[in-house]
């Protein structure tokens, strides 16, 4: 099977070189950037063209020669991309995470015959997988919550973070507004509002904040109460807030000096050094799925943690590994034949066979990312609830 890469930042790359050890897997990855593709070893025998990934017309005749493709270029290219390999008619793993509304191409990748699963990262990814799974088992889901977030182990001042996606990816969960579904109404909620401190015990205190990250489970899964919340170290909040109310992230151009620019492109360009996770540097992911509802009319919570930290073996980050390979075992998974679904499928799709959720967890334990599960019963209250 020939399966092409699109984008070779620092989750592609480490997505090509899994691809490329499965037996029958003839792998290639594109991207502009000469510099991102010599960073890929020469020992391994993946295919690297450069190529500019930002029109749908050459994506469409680049992918034409394979019969799969993960697209992992930046979210404002994303949504085209996703379009141009669906008119191609080649099956797609996407964790570009674009803002557009992925199911207007439902029906063009049904005409297509196309599998096409989006999101499918960590978080939305593996997230809507584990909650699309619990909801299939449950006679009915109450509550689904989610934390999550990919940090630098060691603190530097002044922002204590660091990111393996492009800078204005990351500076979209501070300015997205944030929907969340209470008691079973839709609502928008300011991202970086709400916040709560939560204890991990392999990292300490992380502050938790909105953001928009429940996407399509807002309308996929029938349940009354769900959120999803970023985690950061304590003090991210406020400075972003900063930032973000002084004008820093706006999208409207400003005159300067008789040119005009967008704050947000300078100010992304100002981050990114600062941001930007560099050979060696160790981060750490974290992460909290939990689902309540009903099951043969007792009250159950499913809980699953996931801690996961850079590769010093491999030289992988974390983010890269817990990004990457849900799609490259997502790629696999299609390839077996387990999952076949014609159309745009966000990961619960993929949660409600179990077969495949287990072919996912076992997979992605096989690459040393381990879901924890824990299941309770809860017990009911006065009023029998």
């Amino acid at each position: 099977m020939k399966i092409i890469v699109l984008g070779a930042g620092l989750i592609g790359c480490p997505m090509a070189e899994d691809l490329v050890a499965e037996p029958g897997f003839e792998v290639a990855v594109a991207d502009i950037n000469e510099t991102a593709l010599e960073k890929i070893s020469s020992s391994l025998s993946i295919s690297k063209i450069k190529r500019d990934l930002s029109d749908p017309d050459d994506v469409k005749k680049l992918v034409a020669d394979y019969d799969m493709v993960v697209n992992a270029v930046p979210g404002f290219m994303g949504y085209r991309t996703f379009e141009a390999i669906i008119r191609a008619g080649k099956n797609v793993v996407d964790i570009a995470f674009f803002p557009e509304d992925p199911f207007q191409l439902d029906g063009l990748a049904k005409d297509r015959d196309v599998v096409a699963i989006m999101d499918c990262g960590v978080a939305p990814g593996m997230s809507n997988i584990l909650i699309g799974h619990v909801d299939h088992l449950l006679d009915e889901t109450e509550r689904c919550e989610i934390y999550v977030g990919g940090l630098p182990e060691l603190r530097e001042w002044p922002y204590e973070y660091k990111a393996v996606f492009s800078p204005l990816d990351v500076i979209e969960e501070y300015t997205r507004p944030a929907r969340y579904v209470e008691n079973g109404v839709l609502v928008t909620r300011t991202a970086l509002s709400d916040p709560e401190y939560m204890d991990f015990p392999e990292v300490g205190t992380l502050e938790a904040f909105n953001s928009d990250g429940l996407r399509t489970l807002a309308r996929t899964i029938d349940a009354p109460n769900m959120k999803e919340k970023t985690l950061r170290y304590p003090g991210h909040i406020e400075k972003m807030g900063v930032l973000r109310e002084t004008g820093f992230f706006s999208k409207e151009p400003v005159k300067i000096g008789g040119s005009e620019i967008r704050p947000i492109d300078f100010t992304a360009r100002l981050l990114f050094p600062m941001w930007e996770l560099k050979e060696g540097d160790v981060d750490i992911t974290v992460m909290k799925v939990i689902v309540e509802g009903k099951k043969d009319a007792r009250n159950v919570r499913y809980v699953y943690s996931l801690f996961d930290r850079y590769d010093k073996e491999t030289g992988v980050h974390s983010m890269a590994r817990v990004t990457g390979y849900t799609a490259t075992v997502a790629a696999r998974m299609i390839a077996a034949g387990l999952y076949d679904r014609a159309g745009v499928s966000p990961p619960e799709y993929v949660g409600k066979s179990p077969g495949c959720v287990d072919f996912m967890i076992d997979g992605l334990k096989n690459h040393g990312v381990v879901y924890e599960e824990k299941i309770e019963m809860l017990k009911l209250n006065k009023s029998g609830l």
